[in-house]
């Protein structure tokens, strides 16, 4: 097994797996209502020459109401959220979370962070679910020189403010994996189709992963993730 520490990246606890020395580093968002140690065991099996840092969102988490649950980037009502999915799998792209512009923000200093850690090494930025969506926001924002991106099971977010941005082509060259279950409960599929286009437009040499399951990281998506990480750098 990968070795495993704790450390505070921009303040936030963040888990760290893998050898300090590793090829390639790679910054990965837990999603709504979850939280590092949701995402430590894929970096463990994922067998390869990479550091991988799992910031803890800055927010409580709750999928049912009055029951706590894991982190998140940014706030979610939990009665609003039921009352949603009630009506089928969501879409965020019209959605402007408040402290979203904060978790940006913080994101930024995450960032600014992991560059000084991966000290020239490739850096990779990746998140899954709202992680994703905060992933895209904040790069095609403010375009930073990442090696490669990782949208699993994600959305657009803002899409009126994010389309003029996306138009300036953030992404261009960047290797970027979307992926999206056609089976998803509470993203639709169609969002995920969405997003790969954004993503497209942004110029990013996109790899579409979809797959017969739900809202998850399913073995398929392990292995092209694993494909990308080998290919930045020539991790092994």
């Amino acid at each position: 097994m990968s070795r495993e520490e704790e450390r505070r990246v921009a303040g936030l606890r963040t888990v760290a797996v893998g050898e300090p020395d590793a090829s390639v580093v790679m910054v990965l968002l837990h999603g709504f209502a979850m939280s590092p140690a949701d995402l430590s065991p894929f970096a463990h099996s994922i067998g390869v020459n990479a550091l991988f840092l799992l910031p803890e969102g800055p927010k409580p988490g709750a999928l049912t109401p009055g029951v706590p649950q894991g982190r998140a980037w940014w706030h979610i009502d939990p009665v609003r959220r039921l009352e949603a999915l009630a009506k089928g799998p969501r879409d965020f792209a019209e959605q402007h979370p408040p402290d979203l512009p904060d978790a940006r923000a913080l994101l930024g200093a995450v960032l600014d962070e992991a560059f000084v850690i991966a000290a020239g090494r490739p850096l990779i930025l990746g998140g899954f679910s709202q992680g994703g969506m905060l992933t895209f926001d904040t790069l095609v924002r403010g375009p930073r020189p990442i090696a490669a991106v990782a949208l699993l099971s994600g959305s657009r977010i803002a899409w009126d403010e994010q389309e003029a941005f996306v138009a300036r082509r953030p992404l261009a060259g960047v290797a970027t994996l979307v992926s999206h279950g056609t089976a998803d409960d509470d993203l639709a599929f169609t969002t995920g189709e969405a997003l790969r286009e954004a993503a497209i437009a942004a110029g990013a040499d996109v790899t579409w992963v979809p797959f017969d399951q739900g809202h998850e990281i399913p073995l398929v998506v392990w292995r092209r993730l694993r494909k990308l990480l080998l290919s930045v750098g020539g991790v092994r």
